[in-house]
């Protein structure tokens, strides 16, 4: 079974496995879904230790080639990763439209999004989102905590953070479905105009919580994106926390060179 390691011999044995097992990934050997050869499997083909194995397994789950479930094994990745256009999915015409950004995003990447809403409701600001809101730490907020999917796997949990005074008189802000253009739409129609978003982006390994909410392997990378929705008048009216599987996104932005 399999092609032969394509790394020059001299590289290491773990390096040299997962490098074969990457090119039977790339050829259609080993297909979507599939699950990897046993580590006395891959140990037959390409000589080695277990402790080779399973270094060169985890050199394929950080290149984002296969994914890891305890008890089970290791299966090639389902799914390519959704292209995020960041300068793209908070558009205006997309919220006239209907689409909130995460159904735009979707769409673009010609995938079927679902989402799990978690919780809505009041919550304590935590420090970091008080200090970004511009209110003392524990002042009352709206939170709406939700799971996105993308072809029904996990691909990020997110977090809005809004102030009080601002969305106690939307009813739309309470409920899980918010409306058609999603909870942008509903903030602009209430005279909150948005001008900007400014987002802060990070790489870190998941913790376990994030591991098991997103069905993660163990170890795996994640993106920690926290944006904030700036109005014209210069107000932050959304601190929006989010976590993504970074196998699954490719953050694109459009920067312009003029001043």
């Amino acid at each position: 079974m399999g092609t032969p390691a394509a790394r020059d011999s001299a590289a290491p044995k773990y390096l040299q496995i997962a490098d074969g097992l990457a090119q039977q990934i790339r050829e259609g050997v080993l297909t979507p879904g599939e699950q990897v050869p046993s580590e006395s499997e891959v140990i037959k083909q390409y000589g080695g230790s277990v402790g080779t194995v399973r270094k060169a397994i985890a050199e394929l789950r950080t290149a984002g080639l296969v994914e890891t479930h305890h008890g089970r094994g290791s299966f090639v990745k389902r799914r390519p990763p959704v292209r995020r256009k960041s300068s793209d999915r908070f558009r205006r015409s997309h919220r006239k439209a209907g689409k909130a950004a995460y159904l735009a995003e979707s769409e673009q990447a010609g995938s079927t999004p679902s989402v799990n809403v978690l919780y809505v409701g009041p919550m304590d600001a935590p420090e970091e989102i008080a200090e970004r809101l511009a209110v003392e730490p524990g002042t009352k907020v709206l939170a709406r905590r939700r799971l996105y999917f993308s072809d029904g796997i996990p691909t990020e949990e997110a977090t809005s953070y809004l102030p009080w005074d601002v969305v106690k008189d939307i009813p739309e802000m309470f409920a899980e479905n918010p409306g058609g253009g999603g909870i942008y739409a509903r903030l602009e129609e209430h005279g909150n105009t948005l001008a900007e978003y400014v987002e802060t982006v990070r790489a870190r390994l998941a913790t376990k919580q994030e591991t098991s909410g997103l069905s993660l392997s163990p170890g795996s990378p994640v993106i920690h994106l926290v944006r904030e929705a700036i109005t014209d008048t210069g107000r932050v009216v959304e601190v929006c926390d989010t976590v993504m599987a970074a196998d699954k996104f490719v953050l694109d932005y459009r920067i312009t060179a003029g001043d």
